[in-house]
Order: structure tokens, then C-alpha cells, then sequence
């Protein structure tokens, strides 16, 4: 049976690759990346740091504009209204958890943020940031996938970016949660791709502007 938003005409208009990438990273702070913490470990949040560390290698070498985020508050009267405990608990200023895990932050290269609602672009700098460097294409990356990668997509689209998610570089605490908002994004906002397209166009962007 067909798929009743292709009927509707959804994903019919890809969006491609532009003329310039910047990357975004999305709460990849410990507080998602190590087990000892309630939100920590997820199997899927861990392919995605191993997935992005490999593609932020490449960007890097290449001189892309990345942006990498961490949520945290200085206490909960100043939280949104949050429903999930750990946040409410642990995402307070100083505490472990709020550190960027190292293995996807440079702090040589990347603009480091902090943000304080599901977007990385809400209230922040990183879309006039991208705007100075004259990106188009924002690589979204980080987690989790139906929370803060969501509403960051649904963000870069706003701001008229040219927005691409690498499937293996976002993650989720559950594989149907991931993959149904993956694909109602890709019917709207975003093109979804792999770690190893992203990289390849990165280095075909370094060929054509070293040419």
C-alpha cells in the first residue's frame, strides 16, 4: 500500500547538499555519554558519539564550522518546565554531567554553547554564527533524536538552512522512536543520510574551494 503522505505529496522535494557545511552537536555531554548517569549509555546515543567523532575528524580537517551544545541551568526555578526527572536534577551548572564528552569537543575548533530549551538554535548564537561563515548546509548530530535533535531540525529549517541528519550520528533510548521521527522529519524538514555521505561531501566542499 502506498504511503499516505507521499500521497499528500510529502518528501516529494529533496533537499541536497549546499554550498557550504557547518555541524551542530547536540548534547553530547556526559550526562547522555556515560552509564553512571539516570540518561547515560544508551546503546544508540553511543553509536551516534562514535559515528560523529569520526565525521567531526574529517569536518575539522577540512575547516568546518562546527557548533557542539550542552543543556544546563542554574537551577530549576530557571528550567522550562521539564518532565524529566534527571534533567530537573542533574543538568544544574558545575555538576559532571553538563561536561561535553571529549571525545566530540575540541575546544581549538569548536564554538561551545549552552543552551537552555531543546534547540540548539533557541536563544543562542549559533544561527548568526553559521550566518558570518556563510554555511548553508547544517549537519545535525547528538541527541536524543525525538527530543533535542527534533526540535534543532525543525530550528535549522526555520532559519532557511539546508538541513541533513546522519542517521548513525543521532541517537535514542529506543530504535521506533528514532526511526519514526527520523522519517516524519525526512517527510518535512531534512534529508536523512549516513555519517559516511556527510564525509563525502565534506571533502568534495574541500576540493572544489582548494581548486
Amino acid at each position: 500500500m502506498a504511503d499516505v503522505y507521499e500521497q499528500r505529496s510529502y518528501a516529494q522535494v529533496p533537499i541536497g547538499f549546499g554550498q557550504k557545511p557547518g555541524i551542530v552537536v547536540v548534547d553530547f555531554q556526559t550526562g547522555f555519554t556515560d552509564a553512571q548517569y539516570p540518561l547515560g549509555g544508551a546503546p544508540l546515543v553511543m553509536r551516534g558519539v562514535e559515528n560523529t567523532q569520526r565525521l567531526l575528524q574529517k569536518a575539522r580537517e577540512c575547516g568546518v564550522p562546527v557548533a557542539n551544545c550542552y543543556t544546563a541551568y542554574h537551577n530549576e526555578e530557571e528550567m522550562p518546565y521539564w518532565k524529566v526527572g534527571a534533567v530537573r536534577e542533574t543538568f544544574i551548572h558545575g555538576h559532571p554531567c553538563t561536561e561535553l564528552d571529549p571525545r566530540i569537543y575540541d575546544p581549538d575548533h569548536d564554538i561551545r554553547i549552552c543552551k537552555s530549551a531543546g534547540s540548539i538554535f533557541f536563544d543562542t548564537t549559533v544561527a548568526s554564527y553559521f550566518v558570518k561563515q556563510r554555511v548553508d548546509t547544517v549537519i545535525v548530530t547528538g541527541c536524543v533524536t525525538s527530543g533535542c535533535i527534533r526540535a534543532s531540525v525543525s530550528d535549522s529549517f526555520s532559519y532557511r538552512f539546508r538541513t541533513i541528519v546522519p542517521e548513525d550520528c543521532v541517537g535514542d533510548y529506543d530504535e521506533r522512536p528514532h526511526q519514526d521521527n527520523l522519517r516524519d522529519m525526512s517527510r518535512r524538514y531534512a534529508d536523512v543520510s549516513d555519517a559516511d555521505a556527510c564525509i563525502e561531501y565534506i571533502e568534495d566542499w574541500r576540493r572544489r574551494n582548494a581548486a
